[in-house]
């Protein structure tokens, strides 16, 4: 009988946070379908550190609802997840969080900021949306040849946000000749989600697809991130 998976979920947990509420109960669903035993942690980011406790895990979702009470703590989970091949899925928070750690330690933007946390800095990656995505839901376009669109098997899906920060001015186009590569957009051709080329399973979302879960549906980025985290776990065994 193959052993229990264990995942990580980064963020400061509090259950008033609708997508809190849901991402165990889309784990629990994403267990059932996969006929994989899940084990979910919380990992508050305070209690990150340096990071090496995270190789208990066998997976890492950096969940919604920042400024999160360690930046440092996320970005080093989200580096470590992307480093070391472990699969990983951010979303909202998780998905702004990926942004940031992939411009100071791949592009090399070592003031690459949040504007949430620092309104004033001179290189802000993720920035105010012009109209802020809180509380509604709005129509993704998944790109061709994308793993997203292959898990979804669509070219264009409707999700939920709770979201007032994306993609800032420069990231985008820096990434032109980099692994990491724009899966989603909306009708207005915003970024909605990233996924990095030759990683087993890495992908962020603006929107939180964990929220279906809460009206009994399975979301199919939480079955394909446990498929994901089982098939780590397999190959450490290995």
């Amino acid at each position: 009988m193959m052993d229990t998976v264990h995942i990580g979920l980064i963020g400061d947990r509090d259950d008033s946070v609708t997508a809190h509420r849901a991402i165990p109960v889309a784990l629990a669903m994403a267990a059932e379908a996969t006929g994989v035993a899940v084990h979910v942690q919380w990992i508050g980011t305070e209690t990150v550190g340096d990071g090496r406790a995270l190789e208990a895990f066998d997976a890492l979702w950096c969940v919604p609802a920042s400024p999160y009470r360690n930046m440092d703590g996320a970005l080093t989970a989200i580096r470590h997840a992307r480093e070391s091949q472990m699969p990983f899925l951010g979303t909202c928070g998780g998905f702004q969080h990926a942004v940031v750690e992939y411009a100071r330690h791949v592009l090399g933007w070592a003031d690459a900021e949040h504007a949430e946390t620092a309104p004033d800095a001179a290189r802000p990656v993720i920035v105010p949306l012009s109209c802020g995505l809180v509380e509604v839901r709005d129509t993704v376009k998944l790109l061709p040849g994308s793993q997203i669109a292959a898990i979804y098997q669509a070219h264009e899906i409707e999700e939920g946000y709770h979201c007032r920060y994306g993609l800032g001015s420069g990231f985008r186009e820096a990434m032109a000749d980099h692994p990491l590569r724009v899966a989603a957009v909306d009708e207005q051709d915003d970024v909605r989600a990233l996924e990095l080329d030759g990683h087993p399973f890495f992908i962020a979302t603006l929107f939180q697809h964990e929220r279906a879960a809460l009206q009994g549906v399975c979301p199919p980025l939480a079955k394909a991130f446990v498929k994901a985290a089982s098939e780590q776990r397999i190959g450490k065994a290995a």
